[in-house]
């Protein structure tokens, strides 16, 4: 199997109420996270990835919703457990955000290898379930975000 490329998409996948879709890892139970996957080949284009990803994980086809890249990258590193799965030495990755807009809750097929579960959440709760922080600090922005890429839409905040 050939590594890795250390350039991936984390794709966060919600409805206009601001629910998130997280998936539990089948490699890491108790672990939530949004769709990610990594580029097959050095020069797919980011928005094929999140969308073969999409479809890959949960079945969604992102090409009949709106999909829209938020022009955020985060360079983490990967976390040892996973390290064997690229090139010697790679020790980081780029990931790249994306959000999913779709119209409400669906039920979603999970890939058995790779998610166990789903469940959707508020966005503040999604927040907390994720494992990754740059996952969480994504859905974090997600009002804003939504609000940016929906021209309309009302943007919520959290109440304390």
């Amino acid at each position: 199997m050939p590594y890795k490329i250390p350039e991936s998409v984390l794709v966060v996948i919600y409805t206009p109420a601001l629910d998130v879709l997280l998936l539990e890892r089948a490699d890491k139970p108790g672990f939530w996270q949004s769709v990610t996957g990594s580029k097959d080949t050095p020069d797919e284009p980011l928005a094929y990835t999140a969308v073969r990803e999409v479809a890959e994980e949960t079945g969604i086809d992102a090409t009949l919703h709106q999909l829209n890249d938020w022009e955020l990258s985060n360079i983490y590193d990967i976390y040892p457990v996973w390290r064997h799965r690229y090139a010697p030495g790679v020790t980081q990755n780029t990931e790249h955000v994306f959000g999913l807009c779709v119209d409400a809750i669906q039920a979603v097929t999970l890939a058995p290898r790779e998610h166990l579960q789903y469940r959707w959440l508020p966005w503040h709760a999604a927040a907390d379930a994720c494992f990754s922080p740059s996952n969480a600090e994504a859905i974090l922005q997600l009002p804003h975000l939504h609000a940016k890429f929906h021209p309309g839409a009302v943007e919520q905040v959290a109440s304390v």
